[in-house]
Order: C-alpha cells, then structure tokens, then sequence
C-alpha cells in the first residue's frame, strides 16, 4: 500500500508539470505584441509579404508568405531575434495546400532604415537542423527580395 502511494504521488507531478507546459506555450501565444510591422517584397513576378510582431521580451515572431512564379506557395511562421542590425529567424513553412511536411530553414534579414533586405548564405543541415554555416559571410548585395514596409491588412 506505501508502494501505491509514491506511484500515485509520482503520476501526479507529471501530470502537473505536464499541464503547467501547456500553459506556458498557451501564454507565449497570446501574449500581445509591443509593435506589429508589416512588409512586402516584389521581384520580377514574385512576391513575399512578411508581418513582424515585437514581443515584450525583444523576440519577433510572424508570419511569411513567399509566392514565386511557378512554384507553389510557401506559406508559414518566423520566429527570432536581432543581434545588432540583424533580423536572424528560423521560417517554418509548408509548400502548397495538399502536402502538409513542414520545412524549416534559417533566414537573416539586415534593416537599413525602412528596408529589410533577405540575405543569401551557404546552409547544412546536421541532425535534423538547418542552420547557417559559422564563418561563412551572408550576402546582402546580391539579393531577390528587398523588403519596403508597407501598412498592416487586418
């Protein structure tokens, strides 16, 4: 019977502390952000439009959707940090409507005044995570995608 005790007494901490992670997450998601800024990309007859949320702690999250000539559509989520002048975010994305594989790849976006400007650098991935290769420059001057902000749409 003492046995039983510690057995219902450990069953329910992880049970608690499963719950108190639910809400946690829950609470990140509702949080209000401090400033919501909005941008629109266009080159040749592609378009990508990005929605930034500054959360209180200094992380931007949003969303990006990337409509390229003849490709489907890449639509998904950002979430990230500046480190100087330096947007870097991991974009979470699915292509099309019918496949529902989630990709995700890094991305860095370098603000100059009202302009966000998307960077081209080499990437590997090493157990399951794509990142940017260390010591390896980002290439802002031979860029596709040239942010200008542009107004919210609710």
């Amino acid at each position: 019977m003492k046995n039983n005790f510690w057995i219902y007494m450990i069953i329910s901490c992880l049970g608690l502390t499963s719950c108190k992670k639910e809400g946690d997450k829950s609470k990140a998601i509702e949080e209000k952000p401090l400033q919501v800024t909005c941008y629109q990309a266009v080159y040749e007859k592609d378009t990508v439009t990005l929605k930034l949320n500054t959360l209180k702690d200094g992380t931007i999250t949003g969303n990006m959707v990337m409509k390229e000539l003849d490709s489907p559509i890449k639509d998904g989520t950002i979430e990230g940090k500046f480190s100087g002048d330096t947007l870097l975010v991991d974009y979470s994305y699915v292509v099309g409507t019918t496949d529902k594989t989630i990709f995700k790849n890094p991305l860095a976006l370098l603000k100059k005044e009202k302009e966000l400007i998307l960077g081209n650098g080499k990437i590997e991935t090493y157990l399951g995570k794509t990142y940017f290769v260390k010591g390896q420059p980002i290439d802002y001057e031979k860029v596709k995608y040239k942010f200008s902000e542009t107004g919210c749409k609710e």
